[in-house]
């Protein structure tokens, strides 16, 4: 399994510069819109800018308590959505 935790940054650059300081690793990823870090394997540390989420999901992101996501890549997506469900 894999987890990505994105969270939304005003300044890209400056955000990646920022936990590139104290993570002490180069990003894997540095493309307009998305900075991604190997944090450890199967662990993703994202930053996406504001503007782009707004865009993507056409609200402002904070407005709704929103800061942040998290994805869990798995080899069985159904069967843990079964398992999620089932747990209320």
């Amino acid at each position: 399994m894999e987890s990505h935790f994105i969270l939304y940054v005003a300044d890209q650059a400056r955000s990646r510069d920022f936990y590139g300081s104290i993570l002490g690793i180069q990003a894997r990823l540095d493309v307009p819109g998305m900075t991604e870090f190997q944090l450890a394997p199967g662990a993703v540390l994202g930053l996406m800018p504001e503007a782009g989420i707004r865009k993507l999901l056409e609200f402002a992101p904070g407005a709704q308590g929103s800061r942040c996501e998290l994805y869990c890549v798995l080899e069985n997506a159904e069967a843990a959505v079964e398992r999620a469900l089932g747990a209320g």
